[in-house]
Protein backbone atom coordinates (compact mmCIF):
# COMPACT_ATOMS: atom_id res chain seq x y z
CA UNK A 1 0.00 0.00 0.00
CA UNK A 2 1.83 3.29 -0.99
CA UNK A 3 2.24 5.68 1.98
CA UNK A 4 0.48 8.55 0.74
CA UNK A 5 -1.65 9.58 -2.27
CA UNK A 6 0.21 9.75 -5.64
CA UNK A 7 -0.71 11.63 -8.99
CA UNK A 8 0.94 8.31 -10.48
CA UNK A 9 0.87 4.45 -9.11
CA UNK A 10 4.29 4.33 -8.33
CA UNK A 11 4.47 0.23 -7.02
CA UNK A 12 7.62 -1.79 -6.08
CA UNK A 13 7.97 -3.04 -9.66
CA UNK A 14 8.10 0.09 -11.35
CA UNK A 15 10.87 1.39 -8.70
CA UNK A 16 12.78 -1.97 -9.16
CA UNK A 17 12.64 -1.48 -13.03
CA UNK A 18 13.76 1.83 -12.73
CA UNK A 19 16.18 1.55 -10.52
CA UNK A 20 17.69 -0.83 -12.54
CA UNK A 21 17.99 0.98 -15.63
CA UNK A 22 19.98 4.15 -13.39
CA UNK A 23 22.17 1.17 -12.75
CA UNK A 24 23.03 0.25 -15.88
CA UNK A 25 22.97 3.56 -17.14
CA UNK A 26 25.23 5.90 -15.05
CA UNK A 27 26.74 2.73 -12.24
CA UNK A 28 24.29 4.40 -9.38
CA UNK A 29 23.00 1.94 -6.91
CA UNK A 30 19.94 3.75 -5.71
CA UNK A 31 18.80 2.58 -2.31
CA UNK A 32 15.65 1.94 -0.89
CA UNK A 33 15.51 5.61 0.86
CA UNK A 34 15.61 7.59 -2.79
CA UNK A 35 12.23 5.70 -3.93
CA UNK A 36 10.83 9.33 -3.22
CA UNK A 37 13.59 11.24 -5.40
CA UNK A 38 12.92 8.89 -7.92
CA UNK A 39 9.09 9.63 -8.40
CA UNK A 40 9.52 13.20 -7.58
CA UNK A 41 11.92 13.85 -10.53
CA UNK A 42 10.48 10.98 -12.85
CA UNK A 43 6.30 12.38 -12.22
CA UNK A 44 7.59 15.40 -13.99
CA UNK A 45 8.77 13.44 -16.82
CA UNK A 46 5.12 11.41 -17.18
CA UNK A 47 3.64 15.18 -17.23
CA UNK A 48 5.89 16.43 -20.02
CA UNK A 49 5.39 13.45 -22.28
CA UNK A 50 1.37 13.19 -21.20
CA UNK A 51 2.01 9.73 -19.95
CA UNK A 52 -0.36 8.63 -17.30
CA UNK A 53 1.42 5.09 -15.72
CA UNK A 54 5.14 4.47 -15.03
CA UNK A 55 4.54 1.41 -17.11
CA UNK A 56 3.65 3.16 -20.16
CA UNK A 57 6.82 5.76 -19.15
CA UNK A 58 9.31 2.15 -18.29
CA UNK A 59 7.89 0.66 -21.87
CA UNK A 60 9.28 4.34 -23.96
CA UNK A 61 12.38 3.57 -22.08
CA UNK A 62 13.09 0.31 -22.69
CA UNK A 63 11.90 0.64 -26.33
CA UNK A 64 14.19 3.14 -27.41
CA UNK A 65 17.53 2.41 -25.42
CA UNK A 66 19.32 5.08 -27.29
CA UNK A 67 16.73 7.54 -27.46
CA UNK A 68 16.37 11.09 -26.43
CA UNK A 69 13.95 10.08 -23.37
CA UNK A 70 17.06 7.74 -21.68
CA UNK A 71 19.39 11.01 -21.75
CA UNK A 72 16.34 12.53 -20.21
CA UNK A 73 15.83 10.04 -17.87
CA UNK A 74 19.51 10.08 -16.57
CA UNK A 75 19.37 14.08 -16.33
CA UNK A 76 16.32 13.47 -14.23
CA UNK A 77 17.82 11.07 -11.85
CA UNK A 78 21.30 12.14 -11.67
CA UNK A 79 21.38 15.80 -11.65
CA UNK A 80 23.06 16.54 -8.22
CA UNK A 81 23.25 12.68 -7.79
CA UNK A 82 26.92 11.29 -6.57
CA UNK A 83 28.76 9.68 -4.40
CA UNK A 84 32.30 9.59 -2.56
CA UNK A 85 34.60 6.67 -4.07
CA UNK A 86 31.94 5.91 -6.43
CA UNK A 87 33.19 3.22 -9.02
CA UNK A 88 36.19 2.79 -6.58
CA UNK A 89 38.22 0.95 -9.45
CA UNK A 90 38.99 4.50 -11.05
CA UNK A 91 40.83 5.50 -7.73
CA UNK A 92 42.47 2.12 -7.22
CA UNK A 93 44.04 2.36 -10.86
CA UNK A 94 45.05 6.09 -9.55
CA UNK A 95 46.42 4.97 -6.94
CA UNK A 96 48.49 2.25 -8.05
CA UNK A 97 49.59 3.40 -11.69
CA UNK A 98 49.53 6.93 -11.01
CA UNK A 99 50.51 8.36 -7.19
CA UNK A 100 52.15 5.37 -6.03
CA UNK A 101 55.07 5.61 -8.55
CA UNK A 102 55.90 9.17 -7.70
CA UNK A 103 56.73 7.58 -3.89
CA UNK A 104 60.13 6.63 -4.99
CA UNK A 105 60.30 9.72 -7.57
CA UNK A 106 62.38 12.58 -7.75
CA UNK A 107 61.07 15.53 -5.54
CA UNK A 108 59.51 18.65 -6.91
CA UNK A 109 57.08 16.52 -10.31
CA UNK A 110 54.37 18.49 -11.28
CA UNK A 111 50.77 16.14 -11.36
CA UNK A 112 47.61 17.81 -12.44
CA UNK A 113 44.31 16.06 -12.00
CA UNK A 114 40.74 17.33 -13.09
CA UNK A 115 37.43 16.31 -12.38
CA UNK A 116 35.17 17.73 -15.24
CA UNK A 117 31.63 17.50 -14.26
CA UNK A 118 32.54 17.48 -10.80
CA UNK A 119 28.78 18.36 -9.06
CA UNK A 120 28.73 18.74 -5.25
CA UNK A 121 32.35 17.70 -4.71
CA UNK A 122 32.36 14.36 -3.80
CA UNK A 123 34.80 13.59 -6.77
CA UNK A 124 37.43 15.52 -6.55
CA UNK A 125 36.86 15.04 -2.37
CA UNK A 126 37.48 11.45 -3.22
CA UNK A 127 40.91 11.90 -5.54
CA UNK A 128 42.07 14.35 -2.81
CA UNK A 129 41.76 11.70 -0.17
CA UNK A 130 43.53 8.94 -2.29
CA UNK A 131 46.08 11.48 -3.09
CA UNK A 132 46.81 11.76 0.50
CA UNK A 133 46.82 8.46 1.44
CA UNK A 134 49.09 7.51 -1.14
CA UNK A 135 51.21 10.17 -0.83
CA UNK A 136 51.43 10.97 2.83
CA UNK A 137 54.49 13.73 1.87
CA UNK A 138 52.74 14.70 -0.79
CA UNK A 139 54.14 18.46 -0.27
CA UNK A 140 56.93 17.25 -2.17
CA UNK A 141 55.22 16.85 -5.12
CA UNK A 142 53.70 20.00 -7.08
CA UNK A 143 50.29 18.42 -7.00
CA UNK A 144 47.03 20.29 -7.79
CA UNK A 145 43.89 18.86 -8.54
CA UNK A 146 40.47 21.25 -10.52
CA UNK A 147 37.11 20.64 -10.11
CA UNK A 148 34.78 21.91 -13.03
CA UNK A 149 30.97 22.22 -13.45
CA UNK A 150 28.56 24.15 -15.30
CA UNK A 151 26.60 24.47 -12.22
CA UNK A 152 27.34 27.44 -10.10
CA UNK A 153 24.89 26.11 -6.94
CA UNK A 154 27.25 22.83 -6.99
CA UNK A 155 30.34 24.04 -7.71
CA UNK A 156 29.72 26.19 -3.81
CA UNK A 157 28.33 23.39 -2.06
CA UNK A 158 31.53 21.33 -3.50
CA UNK A 159 33.59 24.71 -2.02
CA UNK A 160 31.93 24.50 1.02
CA UNK A 161 33.32 21.41 1.37
CA UNK A 162 30.30 20.60 4.22
CA UNK A 163 28.04 16.68 3.98
CA UNK A 164 25.25 15.95 6.13
CA UNK A 165 25.62 12.23 7.40
CA UNK A 166 23.75 10.68 4.46
CA UNK A 167 26.54 11.77 2.24
CA UNK A 168 29.36 10.13 4.39
CA UNK A 169 27.50 7.12 5.02
CA UNK A 170 29.74 4.68 3.03
CA UNK A 171 33.18 6.50 4.12
CA UNK A 172 35.11 4.32 6.33
CA UNK A 173 35.59 5.33 9.94
CA UNK A 174 39.23 5.78 9.13
CA UNK A 175 38.47 8.43 6.18
CA UNK A 176 36.22 9.89 8.11
CA UNK A 177 38.86 10.45 11.34
CA UNK A 178 41.53 11.73 8.78
CA UNK A 179 39.98 13.92 6.86
CA UNK A 180 36.43 15.87 7.86
CA UNK A 181 35.37 17.32 11.16
CA UNK A 182 31.90 16.27 12.78
CA UNK A 183 30.14 19.66 13.25
CA UNK A 184 27.19 20.05 15.00
CA UNK A 185 24.24 22.28 14.67
CA UNK A 186 19.92 22.26 15.70
CA UNK A 187 20.43 18.71 16.35
CA UNK A 188 22.45 17.99 12.98
CA UNK A 189 26.03 16.48 12.74
CA UNK A 190 27.70 17.61 9.56
CA UNK A 191 30.64 16.59 8.11
CA UNK A 192 33.41 19.60 6.91
CA UNK A 193 36.11 18.65 4.69
CA UNK A 194 39.56 19.43 6.55
CA UNK A 195 42.03 21.92 5.18
CA UNK A 196 44.36 19.11 3.90
CA UNK A 197 42.06 18.26 1.58
CA UNK A 198 40.91 21.27 0.68
CA UNK A 199 44.09 23.09 -0.14
CA UNK A 200 44.60 20.35 -3.36
CA UNK A 201 41.37 21.52 -5.13
CA UNK A 202 40.27 24.60 -7.01
CA UNK A 203 36.75 24.71 -8.04
CA UNK A 204 35.44 27.12 -11.24
CA UNK A 205 32.39 27.19 -13.29
CA UNK A 206 33.27 25.70 -17.15
CA UNK A 207 30.92 24.80 -20.13
CA UNK A 208 32.61 21.83 -21.69
CA UNK A 209 31.15 22.45 -24.65
CA UNK A 210 33.12 25.94 -25.05
CA UNK A 211 36.59 25.95 -26.26
CA UNK A 212 39.03 24.69 -22.96
CA UNK A 213 40.13 28.08 -21.52
CA UNK A 214 43.41 25.85 -19.76
CA UNK A 215 45.95 24.11 -21.82
CA UNK A 216 47.29 21.72 -19.54
CA UNK A 217 48.59 19.35 -19.60
CA UNK A 218 46.35 16.88 -17.19
CA UNK A 219 48.39 13.72 -16.35
CA UNK A 220 44.45 12.36 -15.39
CA UNK A 221 41.09 13.52 -16.15
CA UNK A 222 37.97 12.37 -14.50
CA UNK A 223 34.90 12.99 -17.15
CA UNK A 224 32.76 10.35 -15.70
CA UNK A 225 29.22 10.42 -16.30
CA UNK A 226 28.94 13.53 -18.57
CA UNK A 227 29.09 12.63 -21.60
CA UNK A 228 25.87 10.15 -21.87
CA UNK A 229 24.09 13.92 -21.93
CA UNK A 230 26.01 14.39 -24.94
CA UNK A 231 25.02 13.15 -28.96
CA UNK A 232 27.89 11.47 -30.57
CA UNK A 233 29.49 14.28 -32.33
CA UNK A 234 29.69 16.60 -29.44
CA UNK A 235 31.22 13.61 -27.51
CA UNK A 236 33.51 13.86 -30.47
CA UNK A 237 34.45 17.46 -30.10
CA UNK A 238 34.87 16.90 -26.47
CA UNK A 239 37.08 13.84 -26.50
CA UNK A 240 39.42 16.05 -29.02
CA UNK A 241 39.31 18.70 -26.65
CA UNK A 242 40.49 16.46 -24.10
CA UNK A 243 43.56 15.03 -25.82
CA UNK A 244 44.65 18.26 -26.90
CA UNK A 245 45.40 18.92 -23.15
CA UNK A 246 46.84 15.34 -22.55
CA UNK A 247 50.33 13.74 -23.35
CA UNK A 248 50.62 10.11 -24.29
CA UNK A 249 50.54 8.27 -21.75
CA UNK A 250 48.38 10.36 -19.64
CA UNK A 251 44.78 8.85 -18.41
CA UNK A 252 41.06 9.66 -18.76
CA UNK A 253 38.16 7.89 -17.01
CA UNK A 254 34.94 7.43 -18.57
CA UNK A 255 31.72 6.90 -16.38
CA UNK A 256 30.16 3.58 -15.96
CA UNK A 257 28.34 3.19 -19.10
CA UNK A 258 30.18 5.68 -21.51
CA UNK A 259 32.34 4.79 -24.30
CA UNK A 260 35.15 5.99 -26.92
CA UNK A 261 34.59 3.15 -29.34
CA UNK A 262 34.12 4.53 -32.59
CA UNK A 263 34.65 8.50 -31.56
CA UNK A 264 38.47 9.05 -30.78
CA UNK A 265 41.59 7.41 -31.99
CA UNK A 266 43.63 9.40 -29.42
CA UNK A 267 42.98 7.11 -26.72
CA UNK A 268 43.35 3.53 -26.10
CA UNK A 269 41.34 1.20 -23.96
CA UNK A 270 43.19 -0.21 -20.83
CA UNK A 271 40.68 -0.98 -18.27
CA UNK A 272 37.34 -0.78 -17.36
CA UNK A 273 36.08 2.43 -18.68
CA UNK A 274 39.99 3.67 -18.19
CA UNK A 275 42.01 5.24 -21.22
CA UNK A 276 45.25 5.85 -21.89
CA UNK A 277 46.54 8.87 -24.49
CA UNK A 278 48.46 7.84 -27.73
Amino acid sequence: MEARAREFHFGDEDFDALRSLVRKHTGISLSEAKRELVYGRLARRLRALGINTFREYRELLTSEPDGREIVEFCNAITTNLTAFFRESHHFDYLRDEVLTPLVTGSPGQRVRIWSAGCSTGEEPYSIAMTVREALPGGQRHDLKILATDLDSDVLSKGRSGIYGSDRVKGLSPARLKSFFQEQHEAGATRHAVKDELRELITFKQLNLMNELPMKGPFDVIFCRNVVIYFDKDTQRELFKRYARVQRPGDILFLGHSESMFKLSDDYTLVGRTIYRRN
